[in-house]
């Protein structure tokens, strides 16, 4: 599974307690429980540890697909589905199947064997809420393998005389095709878990093929583009209805009416009124919880919110410092309810301090904390009031808790203040509307800034009027920001 960034945003994740609830509760592992429960002594298997043909309409019963279920002509396929996650999973354990296949004279395919009930099956009910997300991480495994295989009836024809599969004929690589379903999950990961992606709304599907196929610069797409698009999009129809009965995702598939009228695959929409009709996706916050853990597995920085709870302050601001606010907001106030208050900010005051590129957000996302923290703090920002680096800060807080007898800052402090500002929100922000803004009022309400600015102590004096002198719409108060800029680096050396 790959990303292009090496540290992706937090997710948030429900207990392990929700999630198992969750876990136990999708459709193939509740029928994985029931067949593994269902096995004994009696129950046969083939060579390959899949349940005989025999056995397969009494299993399809047993999950309620009888003959009188709707979907009875799809029962033996779901129970076989079932079975072999309650294999993969340890739910069953193949007794006999190996010295069955092995016997002198035997024939494989006749080869059978018999089951019993896996040391797993007893966690499911005994477990911790980890035993059990560890059992559906197997039944996860299996289901993505799954996905990654054409539809049967493409294998069948693709089977030669000899009775050997011909990839070359299906056009199938495995390797790449379960690549591309990583790389699908790992899109929908990013975009749910972004600020300003879809959060818990669901993606349209033609929306996610095109993240795989179509270049970020690309324009107008070609025609030989949007066949592309279309034929990723009819894979992942058929993909996501595999992974839904796991718990991965909830799916709306691909209206079957629009391959009527078209008499083929449906081109991508260009009508946004009919988006949800070619297909739309959302991880569950279970499957949010499956994709991570295959993301550090496969060594990934996927943080969760929580990660930091027990870490100490400057772990968390510096953490927290490439965090979307919301996440960062959320991270603190789990490290915060773990903490007295008082300790708490003097902790994170204490990190907050150094000159290195990072301490501006570092101080930034330390205003943000000591925010959510109570009164009960004052007395550690009122030590802290004299201090360079922190004493501006101080004076905010104590200023916003309506505090009385603050002393005012001086000029120094107030452009030391200004400058660290601004270079935390270059951090965070880069050149946006938001800073052009504040750098258009600062020169406004004070005219002889950029004289007072290029003399301020601080390291990122030189970086902050340089982007003011590119942010600021008037070319000769620009012009200023240039000059002051040009003085900061000669007196730096």
């Amino acid at each position: 599974m790959s990303s292009e960034r090496s540290t992706l945003p937090p997710v948030r994740l429900p207990s392990e307690a929700e999630l198992a609830r969750d876990a136990l509760a999708s459709p193939l592992l509740a029928r994985a429980v029931r067949l593994a429960r269902w096995a004994g002594p009696d129950t046969r298997v083939g060579a390959g540890g899949e349940l005989v043909d025999e056995q397969l309409p009494a299993a399809a019963e047993l999950l309620g697909f009888g003959p009188d279920s709707e979907e009875h002509e799809d029962g033996p396929a779901y129970a076989g589905e079932a079975w072999r996650v309650a294999v993969d999973t340890g739910l069953v354990e193949i007794v006999d199947g190996e010295s069955a296949e092995s016997a002198e004279g035997a024939d494989e395919e006749d080869a059978e064997g018999t089951v019993s009930q896996g040391e797993e099956l007893a966690l499911i009910t005994a477990g911790s809420p980890e035993d059990v997300l560890d059992i559906w991480l197997g039944a996860l495994d299996t289901v993505l393998a799954d996905a990654s295989v054409p539809d049967l009836g493409d294998l069948v024809d693709a089977i030669q005389e000899g009775g050997e599969l011909d990839l070359d004929a299906l056009g199938w690589d495995p390797e790449a095709e379960a690549d591309f379903l990583e790389g699908v999950l790992g899109n929908l990961y990013l975009l749910s878990v972004s600020e300003g992606g879809a959060g818990d709304e669901p993606v349209p599907l033609p929306a996610l093929a095109a993240s795989m196929i179509m270049p970020d610069d690309m324009g107008e797409p070609t025609d030989d583009v949007l066949e592309q698009v279309s034929d990723a999009m009819m894979r992942l129809d058929d993909q996501f209805r595999i992974l839904e009965p796991v718990g991965l995702v909830e799916f709306k598939p691909v209206d079957e009416e629009l391959m009527a009228e078209a008499g083929e695959e449906p081109a991508p929409p260009v009508d946004d009124e009919d988006i949800t009709r070619y297909g739309m996706v959302r991880l569950t916050p279970l499957g949010l919880y499956g994709i991570r853990a295959r993301m550090l597995e496969a060594g990934l920085d996927a943080p969760a919110v929580g990660d930091l709870a027990e870490k100490g302050a400057d772990v968390l601001l510096d953490a927290t410092a490439e965090f979307p606010q919301p996440a960062a907001q959320a991270e603190t106030e789990l490290w915060l309810t773990r903490r007295e208050p008082l300790a708490a900010a003097r902790e994170l005051l204490s990190a907050a301090r150094g000159s290195d590129e990072a301490a501006p957000l570092r101080r930034l996302r330390c205003q943000q904390a000591l925010s959510l923290v109570g009164s009960d703090a004052e007395p550690a920002l009122r030590e802290v009031l004299d201090d360079a680096e922190l004493g501006g800060l101080a004076r905010v807080w104590l200023a916003e808790q309506g505090a009385s007898d603050v002393p005012p800052p001086d000029e120094a402090m107030v452009y030391w203040l200004t400058v660290d500002t601004i270079a935390a929100q270059l951090a965070v922000e880069g050149n946006s509307d938001e800073l052009q803004g504040l750098v258009e009022g600062l020169s406004q309400q004070n005219a002889g800034f950029f004289e007072a600015a290029w003399r301020v102590e601080h390291p990122a004096t030189a970086e902050v009027l340089e982007a003011m002198g590119r942010l600021h719409p008037d070319k000769k108060v620009a012009k200023e920001a240039r000059k002051a800029a040009f003085k900061a680096r000669s007196r730096q050396g």
